[in-house]
């Protein structure tokens, strides 16, 4: 049988820290990351086309290979580092913290959009692994299209969880996530996109899908 989910229907969630400014760096309000990461991205496409001297065509080309590469790397992240699953009490800390709260309280809005104080860092140490792959300023071109691959993912998530879709794809997307929640974790790991969970085998049956809807 089946282990039963633990699922919250509390608007909030447990607290994670006792310190006030700690605690304070786990939550962010949806539109926090478009106000930071919009900036970021127009930067980066400024970078590579007046200092890096790249064409339009090139710039896009590379914008839209970043946009499509932050679809792989969402499915990796959220099934290969936010579900893992340590033994150890320390390990099972972090894994709450970074994710495992989510699943426990998945209505709290305050929760559903990553924080600055984890997309920034994580966000510079994956530009240096790619900076090993690419130069200066394809780099820029592309991790603008990987940024905002992010941001569509973010706010997505966010309106998965508090948004009512009636039809088409939104509603598709939706139907995946919480399914993902609400029958089995360990499937559907693709947010903005389930492509993914197709290629890979993690998805669910359609008529696991239809009765959600």
């Amino acid at each position: 049988m089946a282990k039963k989910l633990y699922v919250s229907n509390s608007t909030e969630s447990s607290r994670m820290f006792k310190n006030d400014f700690l605690e304070s760096l786990t939550k962010i309000h949806w539109s926090v990351p478009l106000f930071f990461w919009i900036p970021v991205i127009i930067y980066f496409i400024y970078k590579s086309y007046v200092p890096g001297g790249m064409t339009v065509g090139s710039i896009v080309l590379y914008f839209l290979f970043g946009l499509a590469f932050w679809t792989l790397a969402e499915y990796v992240l959220h099934r290969w580092i936010f579900h893992f699953h340590p033994t150890s009490d320390f390990g099972k800390r972090i894994a709450f913290i970074f994710h495992g709260v989510h699943h426990d309280y998945p209505k709290d809005r305050l929760r559903l959009v990553m924080p600055l104080s984890a997309s920034i860092p994580m966000a510079t140490i994956i530009y240096f692994i790619f900076y090993i792959f690419f130069s200066e300023y394809v780099l820029a071109s592309f991790f603008a299209g990987f940024l905002l691959g992010y941001l569509i993912y973010d706010e997505c998530h966010y309106a998965m969880h508090h948004a009512n879709f009636k039809s088409g794809l939104f509603k598709r997307i939706k139907d995946h996530h919480m399914l993902h929640h609400y029958s089995d974790p360990e499937k559907g790991f693709g947010v903005s996109s389930s492509i993914w969970d197709v290629i890979f085998g993690s998805g669910f049956k359609k008529k696991e899908t239809k009765s959600k809807a």
